[in-house]
């Protein structure tokens, strides 16, 4: 009826396989590694989807990537990005440095860009620094632009 003998524990463990990346996630090696069978030497470059902060959620901190982000929810802190796109229904206070920033939200703080696009949904309250820069009618700004080759620099420029 009962046997005292213990169980072997490794037949209960379900094992799952190994996951396996989407088939539309591509891999580029680097021509310029050492030894063709090296992974530790070569450069790998993985293109992901960009991450998306949707309407329903809040953030108090600072986001730091160095791919892609699509921000619809609301936002206290600083952002820095590769790609950064503010939503319709975003609402951003802090800070923005980014190499692409398209907005089409609310944004009160500094935008620090290569290329910024203010689209006519966009309300910009804050400095644009920017080395390109595209308003589009119907946008509200409130503060200055300046053009700068190197936006990211935070040095203070002499006023003449």
């Amino acid at each position: 009826m009962f046997n005292k003998q213990k169980k072997n524990e490794k037949e209960d463990m379900v094992v799952a396989p190994a996951p396996t990346p989407p088939e539309d996630v591509t891999v580029e090696v680097s021509k310029t590694s050492k030894s063709p069978g090296s992974s530790r030497d070569a450069n790998v470059f993985v293109k992901v989807p960009p991450s998306v902060l949707s309407s329903d959620l809040i953030v108090k901190g600072n986001l730091l990537t160095a791919g892609d982000i699509q921000i619809e929810g609301k936002v206290e802190g600083d952002i820095q990005a590769h790609l950064l796109t503010v939503g319709e229904t975003s609402e951003i206070k802090g800070e923005i440095i980014a190499d692409d920033v398209i907005i089409n939200g609310k944004v009160i703080g500094r935008v620090r860009g290569l290329k910024v696009r203010l689209t006519n949904k966009a309300r910009v309250k804050g400095d644009i620094i920017h080395k390109a820069i595209a308003i589009e009618s119907g946008a509200h700004f409130e503060g200055t632009v300046q053009r700068k080759d190197d936006p990211y620099d935070n040095s203070l420029e002499k006023k003449k």
